[in-house]
């Protein structure tokens, strides 16, 4: 993600009452009740949250899934979302019983491996599943929910809207983070746990719909157009997207064959064409940083909108209507980090933000940019702003994710580049991106990583600049090899 210039991310965290649970002792809810009492000892019912401590009810635990595969039908008219998503997940326990999460959509029916199951919305985002069967431990199971309605806009106080939102050309997108997919498709709603993705939109004639990865063929049928989309390579949920409008959409390859899929809302393509023109040379100068592309399809999403941010959903960002070229590279170089390694906890954000925001530094070094004389220079104007070296880029506390990661977090990364070597540093990167690739990694990792990669104790380093709330020492904050 790369927030507006002047903006700063702030996560509104609504939290939901409640505990990362096993087993639930029955209480006064008498669909609690009624589920407890058909459960069988020998399973056990999975909880609501998947572990993070800033967002304790988002994801669920007791399964993993392999594959969401969605058909869903929009009208921009009625502004009215019917959706099919057929979930294929493995259970990592017995369980009686399971949850997703969604927000804002009605279910009207679900199946479990083909028979139908009890469930119940609870909260703002619980959708509690009982099948017929207990399901068995390291069993593949299907899971089909059917649902609908008008899909449900998050606000964000600095960010503004997320989520599902309704595009002022007439269509719609869904973009947003740390929460975004739940308003259009039920999902296990964590980084952690990373799925291939499906999508087959239907959209009245005249109307485009774009998603993620590979583009399928495309089928008409009485006044409605079928999009298809296939990611096979797993993504986290909010790098989903879909995006609906009457765009004008340019196909081509990289030089390796990879396809290129580049759409442009109406009224942007005068504009972004240019810009996104470079978009294979951006790839081309990050491979020689990061190592090969990770991803099997490229391109972007043009939007006509003023939203708070622009964001790197897998293989194909959503740009905002004033995102321009370091913002192509930001969300370009999220494809490795972020995208191919995705965080663990949300505490570790700095792996995504970080880098992303190091590597529009690399692009302005490409160009010709002292990138030390830069950094000095950056101390130097900000050596007194105790409100710039404020936040912590570790474990930052909820709903401080975004604060500090994209100016402070770009200068931390090139004070490590300087501590250890242009050698060693990105040597470090491009094995750490294959030893985590399309999987998830935390920041102590990747600290670990560093000192392992440099045969230093970075342990003072690290605490000085992503761990501490302040500026750094002189030591930390000018390693010698930025020194004058």
């Amino acid at each position: 993600m790369k927030a507006r210039p002047y903006l700063i991310a702030v996560v509104l965290i609504v939290l939901v009452a409640g505990l990362l649970v096993v087993f639930r002792t029955p209480g006064g809810d008498p669909a609690q009740q009624q589920r407890q009492e058909t459960s069988p000892e020998a399973a056990v019912e999975a909880g609501a949250g998947a572990g993070d401590a800033y967002y304790p009810t988002d994801g669920n635990s007791g399964y993993d899934v392999t594959l969401y595969d969605l058909a869903i039908t929009y009208d921009p008219g009625s502004k009215k979302l019917d959706g099919v998503a057929t979930i294929t997940a493995t259970a990592s326990q017995d369980l009686s019983r399971f949850n997703l999460d969604l927000e804002g959509l009605k279910v009207s029916e679900v199946k479990v491996g083909g028979q139908p199951a009890k469930f119940v919305q609870e909260g703002d985002h619980e959708l509690v599943i009982t099948p017929a069967s207990p399901l068995a431990k390291s069993k593949p199971f299907t899971t089909v929910v059917t649902y609908g309605g008008e899909p449900t806009t998050i606000n964000d106080a600095s960010l503004g809207r997320s989520g599902w939102q309704i595009s002022s050309t007439g269509g719609a997108f869904a973009a947003g983070q740390p929460h975004s997919a739940t308003t259009w498709f039920p999902a296990n709603d964590t980084p952690r746990d990373k799925a291939a993705l499906k999508v087959a939109a239907r959209v009245p004639d005249g109307w485009t719909a774009i998603s993620n990865g590979l583009e399928g063929p495309a089928t008409r049928d009485g006044g409605w157009t079928t999009f298809t989309w296939s990611e096979e390579t797993p993504l986290a949920t909010y790098l989903a997207t879909v995006a609906i409008d009457k765009f004008e959409v340019v196909r081509s390859k990289l030089p390796n064959g990879t396809p290129v899929v580049d759409a442009y809302a109406p009224g942007t393509s005068a504009a972004k064409k240019p810009i996104q023109s470079q978009g294979p040379e951006v790839l081309a100068y990050l491979e020689t940083k990061f190592g090969p592309y990770p991803q099997r399809a490229a391109g972007s999403i043009w939007v006509a909108d003023q939203i708070g941010f622009s964001l790197e959903t897998q293989t194909r960002p959503i740009y905002a209507a004033w995102a321009d070229l370091e913002t192509v590279v930001h969300e370009n170089a999220h494809q490795w980090f972020g995208d191919s390694v995705s965080i663990e906890n949300w505490a570790d954000i700095c792996l995504n933000e970080c880098l992303a925001s190091y590597a529009q530094w690399l692009w302005l070094e490409k160009e010709g940019t002292d990138l030390d004389q830069r950094y000095r220079d950056n101390v130097q104007q900000r050596r007194d702003r105790a409100a710039f070296w404020a936040p912590k880029l570790y474990d930052m506390g909820k709903g401080n994710e975004f604060r500090g990661v994209y100016d402070k977090g770009l200068m931390g990364m090139h004070a490590l580049r300087k501590q250890v070597g242009d050698d060693v540093f990105f040597k470090a990167l491009q094995t750490w991106l294959t030893k985590h690739r399309d999987g998830n990694a935390s920041w102590p990792e990747f600290e670990e990583h560093f000192k392992q990669a440099s045969g230093q104790p970075l342990d003072g380093f690290f605490s000085a600049w992503f761990r501490k709330s302040g500026i750094p020492e002189d030591q930390y904050l000018l390693p010698v090899g930025v020194r004058r």
